[in-house]
């Protein structure tokens, strides 16, 4: 059987797809998308790509934090990602003395890089199919403890549900510092209001650089490491780009459903996302409102906001797409055509009522479960309450506790405000009883809002007899608290979740264990389909080309953004379209240096572009490149309308967005004042 399915998947993989722009490629077996990629303008070699003999593009790629990309540009180990991927770290070095994101950073020297703690780096050390180890017996844990035995670490992930099993090795760095920043006037530029939108505006970067030991391997923050020295960089290229011009994304893509059923399209278009859309509405009401009063709130929750609103957005926009598409009838008719192919294989025929069934099972709690997340589990001292609950589980005595509980409080404490949370917590708590299924709010919990006098006095109370938010606090006044009260009587409900934690209701076991067979039918079954596998943070390529798009009847996007444009919305009374006053001028003057170009006739600088590289969240800070290798961008977002590729990919509309590293460079020099970087890289 084994043999069967890798065949299966090799057939696959060579299949020329309809929509040749879709796909999330594995590095390791680029080889058969290479000519494909030579037909549409790449000038290298699948070796150039991945190779474990020789330096390639792959030792230039890290996964930077948990959860995004970013890319080397030097032989010392400077690094360009996003700047709502450093953002969290930014915001971390700031205060309100020091208010880097507002202002910017930029080291002087390598003695001014900023240590961020806790954040680190991963480079990928090589990937390798180990399907057939698998099927012999051997346990994952086993191959993944025989990878780390040299330092390394490693993990075992599936790909097409469990059909393939590939092993990635990976060296992870810690000492990771950061170097340069725009403000955030410029690196957020838009905002919410902008985000997930095209034409877009945004000089969506950072700078950061890996540290290492004297032997060039990862270790912990030391005044005596040296910059990270990595096998490859990537070369800069400021050519710039034109509509029909190759391009390619290599990065760590987090999460697709590409091959899901009906159930799992229906459910997040018409259930989910317009539910934690309207939840997520109002916790950002709340937050925005208090920020607008106070600098020092809006520099503690704009993470949190940042971090809130993304998704928020993007559930937006995934819902519009998959409604015009009608994805979940086209999912019915190709299932459809599936059963009518099944109906005479006894080991297919009735593989799609076992799919139906469990997601008809399993649904209603994974429902829940999302409703308790996004509604009281958003509660941020009730977050807490749950945590050092789990911790007083787990310690033995009162003041090994404490000690446990108070040590992480000032990390708590630091970006908290508690009239926030108690606004918070009063809409959620209502929004929670109001959408809970009937039956289903517990008992006891019920009964104590109702005690109250009501949702907001109850949270009144709660807020009001807290020890939760303040400093310090004995074991003995925990144990006594309100909030963590109020834990205990959602606990059942916690415990219920556990069951159904999951990335997605398609990733629940119940439901998961049928796709296996599933993807293997498909691939039988649908042969001239190009199946690629769902991304799942691993390394991966895809490749498009520069390509506006029609948003609307007769109205038609270009596929390049200018500096012109920036100007255009400039509103010195709005924080996230305030440039800072040197860009006003040199736009005045049209002093731009070397960074300038002719653009329609006019004098300016690009700013971002779109083409049709199928991409997902965590290839936000990939490097865009060209078909010669080099570094033309860096991608950071999709158009509002893509973000239904998740599950259904439209070459006619998806489109990714990049800033141009033109702007990147132009940003640095002009505006950071900080030229000495562009001397370490190497400029085309």
């Amino acid at each position: 059987m084994i043999k069967k399915v890798l065949l299966a998947l090799s057939l696959a993989l060579a299949a020329v797809s309809a929509h040749a722009d879709e796909g999330m490629w594995l590095p390791s077996l680029i080889g058969s998308r290479i000519k494909d990629m030579r037909s549409k303008g790449f000038r290298l070699t699948a070796e150039d790509i991945y190779s474990v003999n020789k330096a390639s593009m792959k030792d230039a790629v890290v996964l930077f934090g948990g959860g995004c990309t970013g890319e080397f540009v030097s032989a010392e180990g400077l690094l360009l990602t996003n700047h709502h991927c450093g953002y969290g770290s930014i915001q971390q070095l700031s205060s309100v003395e020091r208010d880097y994101l507002s202002d910017g950073f930029w080291a002087s020297s390598r003695e001014d890089e900023l240590p961020v703690p806790g954040l680190s780096v991963s480079i990928l050390v090589r990937m390798e199919d180990v399907t057939e180890r698998v099927a012999a017996g051997e346990k994952p844990a086993d191959i993944v403890a025989a990878a780390e035995k040299d330092g390394h670490k490693a993990d075992v992930q599936q790909m097409y549900y469990g059909n393939q099993q590939f092993l990635f090795v990976y060296d992870v760095f810690r000492d990771v510092r950061l170097v340069g920043a725009p403000p955030s006037s410029i690196g957020k530029f838009g905002g919410d209001t902008d985000n997930w939108v095209w034409p877009r505006h945004t000089g969506d970067f950072s700078v950061f650089r890996v540290y290492a030991g004297a032997d060039n391997r990862p270790a912990g923050y030391s005044n005596d490491n040296r910059p990270y020295r990595p096998k490859r960089h990537f070369t800069v290229s400021t050519r710039g780009v034109e509509e029909g011009d190759f391009t390619m994304i290599y990065g760590f893509p987090g999460s697709t459903q590409e091959y899901v059923t009906s159930d799992a399209v229906e459910y997040v278009a018409e259930v989910s996302d317009p539910m934690k859309i309207a939840l997520r509405t109002q916790r950002l009401d709340i937050i925005a409102a208090a920020q607008a009063e106070d600098a020092a709130v809006r520099i503690q929750y704009a993470s949190k906001h940042a971090s809130i609103a993304n998704a928020w957005k993007k559930w937006q926009g995934e819902v519009l797409g998959l409604r015009r598409l009608g994805t979940v009838g086209k999912k019915r008719a190709y299932e459809r055509r599936f059963a009518a192919w099944a109906a005479s294989r006894p080991e297919y025929a009735h593989l799609l009522d076992s799919i139906h069934a469990a997601y008809e099972a399993v649904r209603p709690e994974y429902y829940i479960a999302e409703l308790y997340s996004e509604s009281v589990g958003a509660i941020e001292v009730f977050s807490r309450a749950q945590s050092l609950a789990d911790i007083r589980s787990r310690v033995a005595g009162d003041a090994q506790f404490a000690d446990a509980a108070l040590g992480t409080q000032p990390s708590f404490l630091k970006d908290y405000n508690a009239g926030i949370d108690r606004a918070v917590a009063s809409r959620m708590i209502a929004e929670f009883m109001q959408r809970m299924p009937a039956g289903e709010v517990p008992a006891e919990f019920a009964a104590a809002v109702s005690e109250r006098g009501g949702v907001d006095a109850y949270v009144g109370y709660l807020f009001d007899n807290t020890v939760l938010t303040r400093e310090t606090f004995t074991a003995a006044e925990f144990d006594a608290d309100p909030v963590v009260r109020m834990a205990a009587m959602l606990a059942p409900l916690r415990t219920r979740m556990a069951a159904v934690r999951a990335r997605n209701l398609s990733d629940i076991p119940e439901v998961r264990r049928w796709y296996t067979p599933y993807m293997r039918a498909l691939m039988e079954w649908d042969t001239g389909r190009a199946f690629f596998p769902d991304a799942n943070l691993t390394l991966r390529v895809a490749y498009g080309s520069v390509a506006g798009y029609e948003y609307a009847d007769g109205e038609y996007h270009r596929p390049v953004s200018t500096l012109e444009g920036v100007i255009e919305k400039d509103n010195p009374d709005i924080y996230d379209y305030d440039v800072p006053q040197c860009l006003r001028d040199m736009h005045a003057a049209q002093d731009y240096g070397r960074w300038g170009c002719d653009v329609d006739g006019r004098r300016t600088v690009p700013v971002c572009f779109i083409a049709t590289n199928h991409t997902s969240g965590g290839n936000s800070g990939s490097p865009v490149l060209n078909g010669r290798g080099e570094l033309v961008g860096i991608n950071f977002d999709r158009t509002w309308r893509s973000t239904m590729s998740d599950m259904e990919f439209d070459p006619a509309i998806c489109r990714n967005i990049a800033v141009d590293i033109r702007y990147v460079l132009f940003v640095i020099d002009r505006i950071g004042g900080a030229s000495y970087l562009l001397e370490e890289m190497d400029i085309r």
